[in-house]
């Protein structure tokens, strides 16, 4: 079980500075307009942006994105085509190719394991697919996006970092996904998702904390977790 802490993160000089946890067990959500630095936070929090502050695992510093990865911090990023997928690669490699060391028998790779363990999550996530072999551009978005989150998964995080995850897929995958996240969390995981829409937030976040000019604006948590309370809060009004 792990605890993500974040101690005085600076988002923009002359801005107050952040502190946040995030529990194991625990969906902490992340709202705001675009551009108000939930994004910048969360990457923070992977490792991905140089800032003033500190983020710790269990109280152990993680200064970078590989520290990070290597914490088991994971972070699926928001733009699957441009920063998610490997668009020359199958589904099978885009699936193994974080955790393809786990497939090693000997000094050899086996196709076999690797094959398994992708079998594991394409049944837990759905995924429909032609063949493990197929271009992974062959496939439907949401099926896109049910194969970064296998591949995520399969590093066994402690902490998962979801960036708008369900953007772009259809009803049934939004739905599966929400049931996902919930298990990943009743499991000790902790998770920290940033969505674009408010009432995905409310549903599946035990706090939201809602950002406006690159701090946070408000810290809503059971009663007070309503959509116009995140509204007034973005739009810096009194709640």
């Amino acid at each position: 079980m792990a605890e993500l802490s974040a101690k005085g993160l600076v988002l923009r000089p002359g801005v107050g500075a952040i502190s946040a946890r995030v529990a194991p067990g625990e969906i902490l959500g992340l709202a705001g307009l675009d551009g108000h630095g939930q994004d910048q936070f969360l990457r923070s929090l992977a490792g991905l942006e140089k800032i003033p502050g500190t983020v710790a695992l269990n109280g152990t510093r993680i200064a970078n994105f590989r520290e990070a990865g290597r914490a088991r911090i994971v972070y699926v990023p928001r733009d699957r085509r441009s920063t998610g997928i490997f668009p020359g690669l199958s589904i099978l490699d885009n699936f193994a190719i974080a955790t393809a060391g786990r497939d090693r028998r000997g000094p050899l790779i086996s196709p076999a394991a690797r094959r398994a363990r992708y079998e594991t999550w394409r049944e837990r996530l759905q995924i429909k697919a032609p063949s493990p072999e197929a271009p992974i551009t062959a496939l439907s978005g949401g099926n896109q996006q049910k194969v970064l989150l296998a591949r995520a998964l399969a590093r066994e995080p402690e902490v998962l970092l979801l960036n708008d995850p369900t953007r772009g897929v259809d009803v049934a995958t939004r739905h599966l996904l929400y049931d996902l996240f919930r298990d990943l969390a009743q499991g000790g995981m902790a998770l920290v998702i940033l969505s674009s829409e408010i009432e995905e937030i409310l549903a599946l976040s035990h706090r939201v904390l809602v950002f406006r000019d690159h701090e946070i604006a408000a810290e809503l948590a059971g009663e007070a977790m309503q959509t116009a309370a995140v509204i007034a809060a973005m739009f810096g009004r009194a709640g």
